[in-house]
């Protein structure tokens, strides 16, 4: 029997306060029931975008899981009482979930990322997991899809039988999508923004210190300091103003 629901609000963003296992646990009870969910992975960025668009923090809001990404979104809610809590972050989400169900049998679904991106990750995942089942793979233009595209696609996954299908649009773009399938798609959606980039290796990832230090979020700014700089420095300015102003009306309550 799966724990039940525990959320914090960070921000304007109810965030569950669970563990790596909790969040596999979760999602593995779901898709072997083939239930129709989706899970965001919020960091930062999507903390920051609850705030300033209504229709993301409403995706946000409804979603059936909200893992903790980001070093500053983990610490946020130890701050708020929830003592230990990691960061729960998509990439290696990602690869976790793949390891278990190798090992489960559970097929997986790729949804999102560029044509080269999925041509390379699908090999690489099956080097490092032999055991696991790959029911499909679609990258979609760039472009919204027409009506007739997009239920192609859905009929797509569902006759796959995956039970997960891991998104890869981008963010609000991948939670957006998957808010508006939930309910025609039959498998479990996780939301992992540039995820397929990094373990196809066309990004590079920060190295281990820089991601246990909280500094992935450098790493990337300095990758791309002109596509970036102003998600990563007006965005987590925003969020320092906001945390500091939360913690204090919280202390000045509690007094």
């Amino acid at each position: 029997m799966s724990k039940p629901r525990i959320t914090g609000k960070v921000l304007s963003a109810n965030i569950d306060a669970l563990s790596w296992q909790d969040a596999i646990s979760r999602i593995q009870g779901w898709a072997s029931r083939r239930e129709s969910r989706y899970v965001c992975i919020t960091n930062v960025h999507s903390v920051v975008t609850t705030g300033q668009d209504s229709a993301f923090r409403e995706v946000v809001a409804d979603c059936d899981m909200a893992t903790p990404d980001g070093a500053p979104v983990a610490w946020m809610l130890r701050r708020l009482g929830y003592s230990g809590q990691e960061r729960i972050n998509g990439p290696d989400l990602m690869w976790k979930y793949c390891e278990q169900a190798s090992l489960s049998g559970e097929s997986i679904f790729l949804y999102g990322g560029t044509p080269d991106a999925v041509a390379i990750l699908q090999p690489k995942l099956l080097t490092a997991f032999p055991g696991l089942k790959i029911a499909g793979a679609i990258s979609p233009p760039f472009r919204a899809l027409t009506a007739e595209e997009d239920a192609a696609d859905v009929e797509c996954i569902n006759a796959s039988g995956a039970g997960t299908v891991w998104v890869s649009l981008g963010c609000p773009k991948q939670e957006k999508w998957m808010a508006a399938h939930r309910g025609r798609v039959n498998a479990v959606m996780i939301g992992v923004g540039a995820a397929f980039d990094y373990h196809a290796g066309t990004i590079q990832r920060a190295p281990i210190w820089m991601q246990r230090n909280g500094l992935e979020w450098l790493y990337r700014l300095l990758s791309e300091p002109g596509r970036l700089w102003k998600r990563y420095l007006v965005t987590n300015t925003l969020f320092i103003l906001g945390a500091i102003k939360q913690l204090v009306f919280a202390r000045a309550h509690q007094g």
